[in-house]
């Protein structure tokens, strides 16, 4: 009973179609591969929980948190008025756009 001929798993997918019909199958097929799809992640994060549990004299020893370190602070060396304001960066992207256009009208004539 083990060894199936292709004769045998013809047979046995003609009776699937007949049972279920030619309609269920692509629904039934979608949905084994979502269910599969699911167990996977499933299983991979049980296999990472174990990876991240250790197991000491019957203890089960979860490790601590990774603890980030305070972000590093600079000094300021220069004051912030060096920094152009909104007004003056609008004013800037304004003056470069009239030359952009006063090129551009230059090459089409």
């Amino acid at each position: 009973m083990g060894n199936l001929g292709p004769t045998e798993l013809i047979i046995i997918g003609l009776i699937v179609i007949l049972l279920f019909g030619a309609k269920k199958l692509p629904d039934t097929a979608r949905a084994l591969g979502q269910s599969l799809r699911l167990f996977k992640k499933e299983t991979s994060k049980l296999r990472d929980e174990d990876e991240n549990t250790t197991v000491v004299q019957g203890e089960t020893v979860t490790p601590p948190p990774a603890q980030t370190a305070p972000p590093a602070q600079i000094p300021p060396t220069a004051p912030q008025a060096a920094t152009p304001s909104v007004e003056d960066r609008l004013r800037a992207l304004e003056e470069e756009n009239a030359k952009l256009r006063a090129t551009q009208a230059e090459k089409k004539n």
